[in-house]
């Protein structure tokens, strides 16, 4: 039988290759709208927002990995769970210096201010691991260099800020770790509101401009907003 020539290697582009090019435009994509979000001022940054949210959205569900692959499911959670645990014993710490030190200001009638941030913080929590890490994870060999990329990435966002950037990369490398060991998000996204919402709390808003990132850091008075409590970063 004579055997057909197949298409050469030029012809056919190799699905591995395909694969990587898509995740780095998917990465650059949603991190471009996302620091677009961050450095643009009002009112046009509540339209880009909405842009944002739904080309990131929109690039989930064309290339959804599984709920396995995020991190959203059972497996491991207890295992995992004592990351938690050390957040919650670093917030009573930080209270209680900051108690000490008369920086506390834990403001009333704020619980829905804070469980929004807390939901918002499990929506960073997502991106960070869900969305961009996974992603580096197949276009960067070591894995911990993947993780640190994204911690990067994350850190990048909060910046010009001087106490959420340190913060942010230390933790977005460290959240990184945990879920390459047990891929599991929940516990990441009760830690990450526990250490947001102490911070808030125990950091003077002068010093940390009201938790604000980007342009809005920039824009920042004391006398603005301030009985607000601020979503920042992802």
């Amino acid at each position: 039988m004579k055997r057909t020539a197949g298409p050469s290697p030029k012809q056919v582009k190799p699905a591995s290759t395909r694969s990587r090019l898509r995740d780095w435009i998917e990465i650059a994509i949603a991190y471009t709208l996302i620091m677009a979000v961050v450095w643009t001022p009002q009112p046009l940054q509540r339209v880009l927002w909405v842009v944002a949210a739904a080309g990131v959205i929109f690039i989930i569900w064309r290339s959804f990995d599984s709920w396995n692959a995020t991190g959203l499911r059972a497996a491991n959670f207890g295992r995992s769970l004592w990351i938690a645990g050390v957040a919650f014993v670093l917030a009573g710490a930080a209270v209680a210096v900051a108690a000490r030190m008369h920086t506390l200001h834990v403001e009333s009638g704020l619980f829905d201010s804070y469980l929004a941030y807390a939901i918002w913080a499990g929506v960073q929590q997502f991106l960070l691991q869900g969305f961009f890490l996974l992603r580096l994870l197949r276009v960067i060999p070591k894995a911990w260099a993947a993780a640190l990329a994204t911690a990067v990435l994350f850190a990048s966002a909060h910046v010009p800020n001087p106490i959420l950037v340190p913060i942010t990369l230390f933790w977005g490398f460290a959240a990184c770790l945990h879920f390459l060991r047990y891929r599991n998000l929940y516990p990441l996204m009760i830690a990450h509101a526990i250490l947001g919402i102490t911070v808030a709390v125990t950091i003077p808003k002068p010093a940390v401009h009201n938790m604000r990132v980007g342009l809005g850091y920039l824009n920042y008075s004391p006398s603005m907003h301030a009985h607000r409590f601020h979503r920042p970063g992802l």
